[in-house]
């Protein structure tokens, strides 16, 4: 039996039914379970001091491509629109093989873990020189977190009409026996799953109709969720229209793509009706606010989604159109463009908490993450408000409104994954190491 204890806790933010905040407080966890909430407790497991700490559950990362952490700040992707920029870092991505993929992954959940963050999602729609999606399972159990790989794919090159070169797109049958292979081989559906794996075809313009039907078909029979991008700029919509003659909400309903086992990426230009579909079939969404920052896509209308009952998660999305892969800073940027969009008090400090844990896990169907509360999993992240940047500050909302934008601790399954700020479960100077010399070489 495995035990932890996290004792003294300034402030507990729960995220539980009640939403309560706990001050002064224990967590008992027993292999991987969060067995007693209170004061006083004892345990003859280890034992850590929270004191002068807040403490929340672990946030979620509902959209990401973990590959682009070695494609950062390229020229002539650095000032472009969603198309452009593509273009320009297709053939820079062409040249990736297994290692690039393996050392971007471990970067990438590393930096995510640095930030909080216990679950991450992973979009991986590319598999050039021998590349499989194996090469990010393991990069994460190395690394430690729980960890949801979508087996993406592109099938229509630029001599087909699509946007990515023929070098990397894979043929439809093969990309649809290899969703068999690794659903086979690595989704695990029980409570507490460290590995579920979806399917991901990549987006309207570099996928067809019929892959697009065939994966949904493919993943009701298997039993997985079904994630891709959707509405993610003006060029996203006008696409849609001049190639399918309606818009994203449309194209993705006729294909059997929306339901409570789907999510999609962005969703920034979704408009009023395409809304109201999302929120009747339980159809989710990653919001992905420095992103859409950073390509120009616009300020996703969350506000409405949410008021409508649409399930909304966060995502850095890759470090190519982000560069920054740390989610409690997409936590303080959803309630800044949401305010920027509708006012003042159109979004809480906790609100936007609450989107980066409980809503990444109802848009991910994990009931058993994203809440500190008694039968749910150990995945905790640790706040040291001591320092500078909670200097003054009056309320636990101030992790959000000021940071720190780092955990002291992070706990996954009741695995110390973090300790005092820096990895405890791989040799990151390391990897980080690997990774310049990996980014040289593509350079």
């Amino acid at each position: 039996m495995s035990e932890i204890l996290l004792k003294n806790a300034a402030v507990v933010v729960t995220m539980d039914d009640d939403r309560r905040e706990l001050a002064d407080t224990d967590i008992r966890c027993v292999d991987g379970v969060i067995t007693e909430i209170g004061q006083n407790l004892t345990s003859d497991g280890e034992t850590h001091n929270m004191s002068g700490c807040v403490v929340t559950p672990g946030l979620i990362n509902t959209h990401h491509h973990l590959y682009q952490s070695l494609t950062r700040a390229v020229p002539g992707a650095q000032d472009a629109l969603l198309f452009g920029w593509l273009q320009t870092l297709y053939p820079i991505w062409s040249r990736f093989g297994p290692e690039e993929m393996r050392v971007s992954a471990m970067v990438g959940l590393a930096e995510l873990a640095l930030s909080g963050c216990t679950l991450s999602s992973d979009h991986l729609y590319l598999y050039p020189n021998g590349s499989r999606l194996e090469d990010t399972i393991d990069a994460a159990r190395e690394v430690g977190l729980r960890f949801h790989p979508t087996r993406g794919a592109m099938s229509i090159g630029e001599s087909d009409g699509g946007l990515p070169p023929d070098a990397l797109v894979e043929r439809e049958e093969a990309i649809l026996n290899d969703m068999i292979r690794v659903i086979d081989g690595f989704h695990d559906p029980r409570e507490g799953s460290m590995v579920r794996v979806g399917v991901a075809p990549c987006s309207p313009f570099s996928v067809s109709r019929g892959l697009m039907r065939d994966a949904a078909r493919l993943a009701r029979d298997k039993g997985v969720m079904m994630h891709t991008h959707l509405a993610e700029n003006d060029e996203d919509i006008a696409y849609s229209l001049e190639k399918f003659g309606c818009r994203p909400g449309q194209y993705a309903e006729d294909l059997g793509w929306v339901g409570d086992d789907v999510w999609h990426a962005h969703c920034v230009k979704l408009d009023a009706s395409e809304i109201d579909l999302f929120a009747r079939t339980g159809t989710g969404v990653a919001h992905c606010p420095c992103s859409n920052c950073r390509l120009g896509s616009g300020i996703a209308p969350v506000r409405s989604m949410r008021d409508a009952g649409v399930d909304v998660g966060l995502g850095v999305d890759g470090s190519a159109s982000n560069d920054v892969g740390n989610l409690v800073l997409e936590a303080r940027q959803t309630m800044l463009l949401q305010r920027v969009a509708n006012g003042a008090d159109a979004m809480s400090a906790r609100e936007a908490l609450e989107i980066a844990t409980r809503g990444g896990a109802d848009v991910l169907n994990r009931p058993d993450c994203g809440q500190i509360a008694v039968g749910k999993r150990a995945d905790i992240a640790v706040w040291d408000v001591s320092g500078i940047e909670n200097a003054g500050s009056w309320d636990a909302a101030a992790l959000v409104l000021a940071g720190p934008t780092k955990v002291r601790d992070l706990f996954v399954e009741g695995r110390h994954v973090v300790g005092e700020g820096r990895m405890k479960t791989i040799d990151l100077p390391k990897v980080i190491a690997t990774q310049n010399r990996l980014a040289q070489r593509l350079r």
